[in-house]
């Protein structure tokens, strides 16, 4: 059984495939995981801006909700691009221009002259959702593999975890310093990502350099916003509307015609063929469905509290507050993070993934049932931290067990556009189902309805948890976690798998 960060032991990994010595070797997972945290911050600005975006630039709310899908519609094609990009020897460089673009997109959207101009400022940023995978290749290829396992467990942690820290962060600027700060402080920190990377992030490994796969890439793309837009404007265009049902059968007949043309393809911008692997595919499905759950979830809670208690429900809250009962998410699910690594070899995907839906479910469970006071939710959302911490600790190991070295960032950026469309369809579901509970003429959906939202989410994580059990315990060839220790068996690892 090999190990799931690839140590290589033969003759072959000489210094033509050597990442060079670090200059500052403690400042860098610190570093990386600032990267994510930038992305967390990035990914937060839109959705608790939306209502207070709409009445500072005299737009419709729907028009309003573009700040949050632009993001995303760039950082799905961009993601995958910048992935490949980085699997070669300009990884830093792609780094350093992902980063530059968020600085560039913070200063447009910090500037208070219209929404267009906010509107591109967020495009631009949706190009920095493209750097985790990257920060993830970076550990694997600049550490020692116990430390690169503990750094890809915690940076695979950092979106889902940063949530719960955008959020508040961006609810005190916007109802403090007003809208516009919150898009300075991106800035600030974008500038500081970008010194620190400069300074610490060490040259990739000397790597040949792969061709840029330019018609995957615009099949992709084509494919993935056409989903994504689809997903966004299903609730405004009508789930049953022509328009709808033809972006729906172009995004299927595009990503049906990127899978066929990636594995014709000598050098293809993903190497589907890797989905073979059982650990990944295990790791992509798990993420894609948990994602649903997991951003249904998020979804509900921010609208249930914010919602004024003269509705039979909710607190009246205020966006600061809202992002305050997400903070219980965030630490859970990083010390949880923490603690699975801390079992080494115990925690194997066959235990730790259905540990980690039953606890997602068990969060929403508490929706259903103790929703009624703001202790009860803060609970609920340390039970979903303590959940997504536990799977997000496992599933990137999963990948970087089942993939060359040389494939880690591309295979890395393709689990963030599963991830990105599992966040997608969970929002849109939970729209979805609060508009069907919600009568004619009125504003607000019925409780019942936040009810329904929350079984479908426990649906959600039960299909999860199933295909999780059904592809780790029955599997003919098991992986261990990225967190299994390695002890002696480091020294001892096989290469690299080769390439299929």
């Amino acid at each position: 059984m090999s190990p799931s960060i690839p140590a290589p032991s033969e003759p072959a990994a000489t210094a033509a495939t050597t990442a060079p010595a670090l200059r500052h070797p403690r400042a860098l997972v610190p570093v990386l995981v600032s990267l994510g945290m930038l992305v967390a911050v990035v990914s937060s600005l839109g959705a608790p801006l939306i209502p207070t975006i709409a009445a500072e630039d005299h737009v419709a709310v729907s028009t309003a909700q573009w700040a949050l899908t632009v993001t995303m519609l760039v950082g799905a094609i961009a993601t995958p691009v910048m992935g490949r990009l980085g699997d070669g020897p300009y990884r830093k460089r792609v780094i350093l221009t992902g980063l530059a673009a968020v600085m560039a997109g913070s200063l447009l959207a910090a500037l208070p002259v219209g929404f267009p101009c906010l509107l591109a400022g967020r495009a631009l940023q949706g190009v920095g959702m493209g750097l985790v995978p990257l920060a993830i290749a970076t550990a694997r290829d600049a550490l020692p593999p116990e430390k690169a396992r503990a750094a890809v467990a915690t940076l695979s942690l950092t979106t889902a975890a940063g949530i719960g820290l955008g959020y508040p962060i961006t609810g005190l600027f916007a109802e403090y310093l007003g809208m516009y700060a919150g898009f300075w402080f991106a800035l600030a920190t974008a500038v500081a990502a970008f010194v620190a990377t400069t300074i610490v992030v060490p040259a990739p490994p000397h790597r040949p350099t792969t061709p840029m796969d330019f018609p995957g890439a615009l099949l992709l793309a084509g494919g993935m916003a056409a989903l994504l837009l689809a997903l966004a404007e299903g609730e405004r265009w009508g789930w049953s509307s022509l328009s709808l049902l033809a972006l729906a059968v172009g995004a299927v007949v595009l990503l049906g015609g990127w899978v066929a043309h990636s594995l014709r393809s000598t050098h293809p911008l993903v190497r589907v063929s890797l989905v073979k692997d059982r650990g990944v595919l295990v790791a992509n499905l798990t993420t894609m469905v948990g994602g649903v759950g997991t951003y249904l979830l998020i979804a509900l809670v921010t609208r249930y509290v914010q919602t004024p208690g003269s509705a039979g429900y909710g607190f009246g809250a205020s966006i600061v507050v809202t992002g305050l009962l997400l903070v219980p998410f965030s630490a859970a699910s990083l010390l949880t993070g923490r603690l699975v690594r801390m079992l080494g070899s115990a925690a194997t995907p066959a235990r730790m993934l259905p540990l980690g839906c039953l606890l997602s479910f068990a969060g929403l469970v508490c929706f259903l049932l103790a929703r009624s006071s703001l202790w009860g939710i803060g609970v609920m959302m340390a039970l979903a931290g303590l959940g997504v911490g536990v799977t997000f600790a496992v599933t990137p190991g999963l990948i970087v067990g089942g993939v060359p070295a040389a494939e880690t960032g591309s295979a890395m950026s393709f689990n963030q556009v599963v991830k990105y469309i599992g966040y997608s369809t969970g929002s849109a579901l939970s729209a979805v189902v609060l508009q069907a509970a919600t009568a004619p003429g009125s504003g607000l959906p019925t409780n019942d309805g936040y009810r329904s939202a929350g079984l479908v989410g426990c649906a959600a994580f039960l299909v999860t948890g199933v295909l999780a059990v059904a592809l780790t315990r029955f599997g003919a060839r098991p992986r261990p976690s990225v967190v299994a220790a390695a002890g002696g068996a480091a020294a001892e690892a096989s290469p690299e798998p080769s390439r299929p």
